[in-house]
């Protein structure tokens, strides 16, 4: 089953005043729909754009695995743990809040900011945070997250290229830029969908460049 979402369809959220735009994919704060809380471990898929100088200040999380991926720009973070890094295009940030953890995440540029956020539900609560950027991930490396039993893919395909869908119980195909067929769907920048046992599926690059975060939930 392909379940297509929309990106019109996202909640909007943010401060535009303080040059923050969000666009939420699932059920978040003050936007509820309980039919919308998550889908596989997935319980957040946020788009992100910070204006130059605008961010989010030190909040906290917890029981709680934070994965970033940045489309432009640069992301300054800092948190309680000590770590303080600038994330770029093309790297793979993971915060784990485990038990508790604050931390601030801003736009220190000149340029706008665009990231996807995604928070998933680890298996067990509890321990300590931790975190880590993989830098300038490619396409052959799979992001394996087993505190929450999932596989991030990060696929680049060149227009025309086919890409092969993991066989799992659940997949999310999120498509950050570029044209895709996904079956007999076509999905643009924005748009996601989610797949319940899918096997023998592909997509199918139709303009570019194109960038693909395709979830894989072991289960």
């Amino acid at each position: 089953m392909i379940d297509v979402r929309r990106s019109d369809e996202r909640y909007s959220g943010g401060e535009p005043a303080r040059g923050i735009t969000t666009r939420h994919a699932f059920s978040f704060g003050s936007h509820y729909d309980p039919d919308n809380l998550r889908f596989g471990e997935l319980i957040a898929c946020n788009e992100e754009r910070l204006e130059p100088g605008a961010g989010f200040d030190e909040h906290p999380h917890s029981h709680t695995e934070i994965v970033t991926w940045v489309v432009e720009g640069e992301l300054t973070h800092r948190d309680s743990a000590g770590h303080t890094t600038v994330v770029r295009p093309g790297d793979v940030q993971r915060l784990s809040a485990a038990s508790g953890v604050r931390h601030e995440e801003r736009n220190d540029g000149d340029t706008p900011l665009v990231f996807v956020q995604m928070w998933l539900a680890p298996r067990s609560h509890g321990g300590e945070p931790s975190y880590e950027v993989v830098r300038a991930i490619g396409d052959a490396e799979p992001y394996e997250l087993p505190t929450s039993g999932a596989l991030l893919h990060i696929r680049r395909p060149a227009v025309g290229e086919r890409t092969a869908l993991p066989t799992a119980a659940a997949v999310h195909v999120h498509v950050v830029r570029g044209q895709i067929r996904l079956g007999e769907h076509d999905l643009g920048p924005g748009d996601a969908a989610r797949i319940t046992d899918g096997r023998g599926l592909e997509l199918i690059a139709t303009a570019g460049p194109t960038e693909v975060l395709i979830w894989e939930f072991t289960g």
